[in-house]
């Protein structure tokens, strides 16, 4: 999910599945938060706490609307 626009795509894919929470691994994000996409599902994170580590660990949830 590090790569831009891979949110959006499995927010869409969420949809399609008709699915309320999906468990993400490999999410190589740093630090911790919760992100609204922009078609209104929530991204909870949890990576590396360093700011300016490199973007090797990570997982989410995306929660539907």
């Amino acid at each position: 999910m590090y790569q831009t626009g891979k949110t959006s795509i499995i927010a869409s894919e969420m949809r399609k599945y008709k699915l309320k929470v999906l468990g993400l691994s490999e999410v190589r994000w740093t630090q911790s938060g919760k992100v609204r996409v922009a078609t209104g599902e929530t991204l909870l994170y949890s990576g590396l706490a360093d700011r300016n580590a490199q973007h090797t660990e990570g997982v989410a949830l995306m929660i539907s609307k």
